[in-house]
């Protein structure tokens, strides 16, 4: 990995996984083109259908997924196992190449207990990332499942592993990589306003005041927060509807869809 080059993190959300688009073929083509994406991605509508089929109840506070250790172990079985490894073959049947871990493996992601009301649900307090740049620096596209190492596991009752928010994660590492980009591929066309109209841009304290107010609801408010995060090192980052042919490499110029989100007002960054 070139010193000059900084990574591209890119969260495919799991609502968005599954369909045609173009996503997989998109980091190909950064790769081939000497750009280093580094993927985060999601899995929550598979993780709610293993859950179901193990005969688990999904229960949800405040956006986030209620975790206890049955449940647990089917998000860390899907996430890191099943949802990864179907990312890590598709970009490898497309000709690039990928590995895919989990936030545990290298120590990626380590968090801590956010609420005991969510089970073992993280909070990210700290981003290791060693073996995210040598994946790098040997020519591969990093592919991380949101599951995190525990900081307070003792070996009793507490577990070694956390489920953490893939948005979040998306956003701390970003911020730990100092990237080029943060870019979100969901299942909208970006942040709407109160009227359901698209916002194509936004700076932190607008994107804080959407969430202040009430305007940005449900899992667009992890997805402003995550922004909010990385755009301490990270210039710009985007919120994209993920299904659009080409998504991800519009996300990546000066135009495109979406919504567009830097610290400052646009021309001053």
């Amino acid at each position: 990995m070139s010193d000059n080059i900084k990574p591209i993190v890119v969260k495919i959300g799991g609502s968005t996984l599954g369909h045609a688009d173009t996503s997989f073929q998109d980091l190909v083509s950064l790769q081939e083109q000497g750009r280093i994406p580094v993927v985060v991605h999601g899995g929550g509508p598979t993780v709610t259908d293993w859950m179901q089929r193990q005969g688990l109840v999904p229960s949800f506070i405040r956006g986030l997924r209620v975790t206890d250790g049955s449940g647990l172990e089917v998000v860390v079985a899907v996430l890191a196992g099943l949802v990864n490894k179907q990312l890590v073959a598709a970009i490898h049947a497309l000709g690039g190449r990928a590995v895919g871990l989990s936030g545990v493996d290298g120590g990626v992601l380590q968090a801590a207990v956010a609420d005991p009301e969510l089970g073992y649900v993280g909070e990210i307090v700290s981003v290791d990332t060693d073996a995210v740049t040598a994946l790098l620096a040997a020519g591969y596209i990093p592919v991380l499942a949101p599951v995190a190492a525990n900081v307070a596991y003792d070996g009793a009752d507490s577990s070694a592993m956390l489920n953490v928010n893939g948005d979040t994660a998306a956003g701390h590492l970003a911020l730990a990589l100092q990237a080029e980009r943060l870019v979100f591929l969901t299942d909208v066309e970006g942040v709407l306003d109160s009227s359901g109209r698209l916002i194509a841009r936004l700076t932190i304290r607008e994107a804080g005041g959407l969430i202040a107010s009430g305007t940005a609801a449900g899992g667009m408010i992890p997805k402003l927060e995550a922004c909010i995060t990385a755009l301490e090192r990270v210039s710009v980052a985007r919120i994209v509807d993920g299904r659009a042919p080409g998504a991800l490499l519009n996300a990546l110029g000066d135009n495109g869809t979406g919504t567009w989100l830097a610290a400052q007002v646009m021309g001053t960054v």
